[in-house]
């Protein structure tokens, strides 16, 4: 079943962008939003992921669980989703930490 997703995609490659707006409306310049299968969600992010480079991209999608909605993020981002007990809460990344992606 389709459903709407939500991706936010900043400083990527121009051939991605094309790719995205394929599937999705470029709404704002690098806010990409569609009606898609999760099928066509998954094979979205993977092309994201694979070729990030040094952008940042987050990705949200409805879900069943307590928020109704579930984020996946790629590259170097401040803001970091955190799991606690079942909730997706954003944690901040301090200027001294290091840049590793733990989602």
């Amino acid at each position: 079943m389709a459903s709407m997703t939500v991706l936010a995609a900043t400083a990527v490659p121009d051939h991605l962008r094309g790719a995205l707006t394929r599937w999705l409306l470029e709404v704002t310049p690098e806010l990409y939003v569609g009606t898609v299968s999760a099928r066509v969600r998954d094979e979205l992010w993977a092309s994201v992921t694979a070729c990030i480079d040094d952008g940042t991209a987050v990705l949200a999608y409805p879900n069943d669980n307590e928020q109704g909605f579930e984020l996946r993020t790629a590259g170097h981002q401040r803001r970091i989703p955190q799991d606690f007990d079942g909730l997706t809460l954003i944690a901040f990344r301090s200027k001294s930490q290091g840049m590793a992606n733990p989602l």
